[in-house]
C-alpha cells in the first residue's frame, strides 16, 4: 500500500513536469532531454516518469529507466518513490541526482536491491555561463563521422576507468559504439588528435534548452600532468556556449582533485552536489 499519491505521468501533465524540470535545469537535464525528444508517453521512450502529488499538485518527479533519476524530490517524495520501486525488480544500472535525494533513496532501497557495486556520495555539480578566461586549445575540435574508429578506443578507456567495468562486456561494445557514433553525428563529441591517436576527448552527453552537460572527459595517460586538459576544456566550453546552450554543466567525483582544478580554471562554479549509485 502506497502511503501518498504517486502515479505515472503522461502528456496531460506536461506543463507540471516542465515546471519542475525548469526549477532545477541541471539535475533534471537528463529527463528534460528525453521529454523534449519523446514527450511523456512511456511507450515512445525508454523509461517512465512518476510524479509525487500530495494535495493534487505534482511536486516531485522520478525517471525510471536505464537510470533512476529523482528531481525536486523532497524527503516525503523519496519515501513514496521508494515504496513504489522497492516492490519491483531493479531495472536501472545506476541512481543519479541531487545527493540528498539519491542517498536517501538508496538507504530505503538497498535492502531490496542491494548490494551496489559502488556508491559515490559527493560529486560536485558545476556550471558556467561565460567564456573561459583560459585561451582555448585550437587543436580541440568536433570529431568527424569518419573518425569514430579512432575515438572509440579512447571512449572505452574512459568508460572503464570511470565506471569500473568495460562497456565491451555485454555485447562486445556494439551498443556503446552506436552511442559514440550518435554523439559524433550530432556534433556532440570533441577531441584533440595526435596523428590517429586521441589524446583528449569530451562529449555533450545531454543537451537541453537550458544547458549542455559534459561527460566523458578524458586525457590519454601519456599526456596527463602537462596542462593539456585546461585549454582543451576551455575549447569545449567556448564552442558549447557559442553553438549549443546558454550554460555548460557537469559533475565530477570529489576525489578527482586534478579535474576539479581544471574546471575551476575554466570558470565553473558550484551548483550543489550529485551522488551516484552504480550496480
Amino acid at each position: 500500500m502506497l502511503t501518498v499519491p504517486i502515479r505515472q505521468l503522461g502528456e496531460p501533465e506536461r506543463a507540471a513536469v516542465q515546471r519542475i524540470l525548469d526549477a532545477d535545469p541541471y539535475a533534471g537535464a537528463q529527463i528534460a532531454e528525453r521529454v523534449a525528444s519523446h514527450g511523456l508517453n512511456w511507450w515512445r521512450s525508454d523509461g517512465r516518469i512518476y510524479g509525487y502529488e500530495p494535495a493534487r499538485r505534482i511536486e516531485s518527479l522520478i525517471w525510471s529507466g536505464a537510470h533512476l533519476v529523482p528531481v525536486g524530490a523532497t524527503p516525503p517524495a523519496v519515501a513514496a518513490f521508494a515504496d513504489l520501486l522497492g516492490g519491483e525488480p531493479r531495472i536501472c544500472s545506476s541512481i543519479i541526482g541531487r545527493s540528498e535525494a539519491v542517498l536517501d533513496l538508496w538507504d530505503r532501497l538497498s535492502g531490496h536491491w542491494g548490494p551496489a557495486r559502488d556508491v559515490r556520495p559527493n560529486q560536485p555539480l558545476l556550471v558556467t555561463d561565460r567564456d573561459p578566461e583560459v585561451r582555448p586549445d585550437p587543436a580541440v575540435r568536433l570529431v568527424r563521422p569518419n573518425e569514430v574508429d579512432q575515438l572509440f578506443p579512447a571512449a572505452v578507456a574512459m568508460y572503464t576507468e570511470e565506471v569500473g567495468v568495460s562497456p565491451l562486456q555485454d555485447d562486445g561494445g556494439r551498443g556503446y559504439r552506436r552511442r559514440i557514433a550518435e554523439l559524433v553525428k550530432g556534433k556532440r563529441a570533441y577531441a584533440r588528435f595526435d596523428g590517429d591517436q586521441v589524446i583528449f576527448k569530451a562529449e555533450l552527453a545531454i543537451i537541453t534548452r537550458r544547458t549542455a552537460q559534459v561527460q566523458g572527459v578524458w586525457v590519454h595517460p601519456d599526456h596527463r600532468g602537462r596542462g593539456l586538459a585546461t585549454a582543451a576544456m576551455a575549447a569545449v566550453v567556448a564552442d558549447s556556449l557559442r553553438r549549443v546552450a546558454p550554460t555548460v554543466s557537469l559533475y565530477v567525483n570529489d576525489y578527482n582533485v586534478a579535474a576539479r582544478q581544471v574546471y575551476a580554471r575554466c570558470g565553473f562554479v558550484s551548483a550543489g552536489s550529485f551522488a551516484t549509485v552504480l550496480f
